[in-house]
């Protein structure tokens, strides 16, 4: 039988699961990046990528006219922009990680055309009028880029690399004619991002005189953040394209991409500078920045587009692997663990345009939203725009692909944690996997076997996150010294199949301040917020998938009630099991009971909870106790709660 594992793990590990590090002149990644599906989800995970590839993600091409056969990245005269990229960065990493042939059919389909009509010239992707290109709109093949990248990890497909060397031979040739417009230019870093990838196959040093042509034609984020005057929610007359909160979101990576070519330290500076100031401004308790299209400040009923989750969850991987911060992890899971699921339908088969934190209702309604219209938080289709519609499908996939990456010393990183088996080579290029078993984020505990090929010595480093107090790591049973919150633990030693690495982050129940001095209930990664009975009714149906309004059954105007001495004191816990659909406000795994009182001068304002009371509150009403869940389990909750003090 040891044989046979054995085998089975070198036939595993091919030099597809090799992670690259970046090439000198470059500078060294702190982690690197393992190839799509070195990485493959487990556990509830896995049913989370399953449900996604039974719902949109999986069917949208089927019945959504710019993602038909009529889309102009099938030959089509229909959509020919940003809208089958977006599917496509999505649709690769969730079919090659569920291994769905149905799925893998459907992305064979889309690459084959990319690649069997590039033009003579380079061009990737629809050309339906030559002259058009005088003014080039390159923002498109961006996300293609990425997509070919994922897929070339996946299958080994030989037209990839050659492919791309072509497109960014025109690119070079032509930029300087045809510049970065629009879009383009505030989003020129993740363009760079597939340039730095090809780098590191072909040492080609042109594509580096090409990153910096990009660079010198994009929008200067590291210059907007040193001197941040977006300091309010953004009128209308105001909004550009330097407050568009997924320009803002996909900019998260931005300093650390430039940093990786020029080593400056002020370029990582600049990437604390960006994060400190989207918190301090508008930050919202589930981890994403107020932004309902445009920047939108920290009132809780302010909205966030789906658009800007997915891409600063891709945002916060990028910066991990570059710089390595495991404050990144805590950052990546907030928003992954909360604002993710919560503006997802269960099934998956519907999606918010704008999620809130404090919300009441998902109706047909005028709010206050900086730009967007009344359809924005409606679970459907395509609720107010459809770029989410075509954009939201990468989110769980690539956080799956990314809990795991290497270290430069041949070691391997657990840089965000859910179930989940890494298969990949470490130390001497031995065959290793490692199977993560857990309940996380649910659970508290985490338990890792290390399967080499044959006795390794190699180094494991564990992210500790930031609110785990007195976390323990312990490695065959023993418990391990210096680990510390906020930081990553090293275990290096020599590994041998079957080693087990057991990881306990307590959950103590805690609090955090936000807008008018409210409160949060945290545990763990996750936010809690109250349940609140929801009646949902059917608007419109577009088969199969359909639009739905959410209506509250039961009261949302409370504010909590908590010990002066203790905010979370007195908060009781109950852990319920963990289903396939933990995201949901039936199934949640997780309830917490607080005491409360209902705040009747509390009222709906503009189809949303009001202004929000600044704490501490007064309440004559009689007290209760209320059940709050996970976040992304309820799609009508209160987050940022008034209170009270005894």
């Amino acid at each position: 039988m040891r044989s046979l594992f054995v085998l089975l793990l070198l036939l595993q590990c091919d030099a597809a699961d090799r992670a690259l590090p970046n090439r000198a002149p470059l500078q060294p990644n702190a982690f690197n990046m393992l190839p799509l599906a070195a990485v493959k989800p487990k556990g509830w995970l896995l049913d989370q990528l399953r449900i996604q590839a039974n719902g949109l993600s999986g069917h949208l091409d089927e019945f959504w006219p710019d993602l038909g056969n009529n889309s102009g990245w099938l030959g089509g005269k229909g959509e020919s922009w940003e809208r089958g990229p977006y599917f496509l960065d999505g649709l690769v990493p969730l079919a090659y990680l569920t291994s769905d042939a149905r799925l893998i059919a459907k992305v064979k389909r889309w690459m084959d055309w990319t690649l069997n009509h590039q033009q003579p010239d380079g061009w990737l992707g629809p050309v339906h009028n030559p002259d058009a290109r005088k003014k080039q709109d390159w923002w498109p093949n961006y996300v293609m880029l990425k997509a070919l990248a994922q897929y070339q990890e996946a299958t080994g497909d030989q037209r990839v690399i050659p492919a791309m060397e072509k497109y960014f031979a025109y690119q070079a040739l032509h930029l300087s004619e045809r510049p970065l417009v629009e879009w383009a230019i505030f989003r020129w870093h993740d363009e760079v991002l597939t340039i730095l990838w090809l780098y590191n196959r072909n040492g080609d040093k042109n594509l580096l005189d090409l990153a910096r042509k990009l660079h010198a034609q994009g929008h200067d984020w590291e210059a907007q953040f040193a001197d941040f005057k977006t300091q309010a929610k953004v009128a209308k007359r105001d909004a550009n394209l330097s407050t568009h909160g997924v320009n803002n979101a996909m900019a998260m990576k931005a300093a650390a991409v430039w940093w990786s070519i020029t080593g400056d330290k002020s370029d990582r500076d600049a990437l604390y500078r960006m994060l400190g100031a989207l918190d301090r401004y508008h930050g919202q308790p589930s981890g994403i920045f107020g932004a309902d299209e445009h920047l939108a400040g920290r009132d809780p009923s302010q909205g966030t587009e789906l658009c800007a989750v997915v891409e600063a969850m891709f945002s916060l991987e990028i910066d991990m692997s570059i710089i390595g911060d495991a404050a990144f992890g805590d950052r990546l899971e907030r928003i992954a663990y909360n604002a993710l699921p919560g503006t997802l339908m269960a099934d998956m088969w519907a999606h918010q345009y704008d999620q809130q934190a404090n919300q009441i209702a998902c109706t047909l309604f005028k709010r206050n939203w900086t730009t967007n219209g009344p359809q924005s938080n409606i679970f459907g289709l395509e609720p107010n725009f459809g770029c989410c519609t075509a954009n939201m499908h990468q989110g769980w996939p690539k956080l799956a692909a990314n809990l795991w990456m290497t270290t430069a010393d041949k070691g391997l990183a657990a840089v965000a944690y859910g179930p989940s088996v890494v298969t990949t080579v470490a130390g001497e290029d031995v065959p290793v996997s490692i199977e993560e078993e857990t309940g996380y984020p649910f659970r508290e505990t985490i338990n890792l076997t290390v399967k080499p090929a044959r006795a390794a010595r190699f180094p494991l480093l564990l992210r500790i996150p930031g609110w785990a107090e007195s976390a323990i790591v312990l490695v065959n049973g023993q418990a391990q010294s210096g680990v510390k919150p906020g930081e990553f633990f090293r275990v290096s030693r020599e590994w041998k199949a079957g080693d087990r690495v057991e990881l306990r982050f307590p959950m103590r129940v805690r609090t955090s301040n936000w807008y008018n001095n409210s409160v949060a209930i945290e545990r763990g990664p996750l936010v809690y917020s109250l349940r609140i009975g929801e009646s949902w009714v059917k608007i419109k149906e577009t088969p199969p998938a359909a639009d739905w309004e959410v209506y509250p059954t039961t009261p949302w105007n409370y504010a909590l009630v908590l010990n002066a001495g203790d905010l979370a004191a007195a908060i009781g816990v109950t852990e319920r099991p963990i289903g396939k659909q933990p995201f949901s406000a039936d199934a949640a795994p997780v309830e917490l009971k607080v005491k409360a009182r209902l705040l009747p001068s509390w009222e709906i304002a503009d189809g949303s909870a009001g202004p929000l009371p600044v704490s501490p509150v007064t309440s004559r009403e009689a007290e209760q106790t209320v059940t709050l869940i996970p976040y992304g389990a309820a799609k009508l909750r209160i987050t940022a709660f008034p209170y009270s003090l005894r």
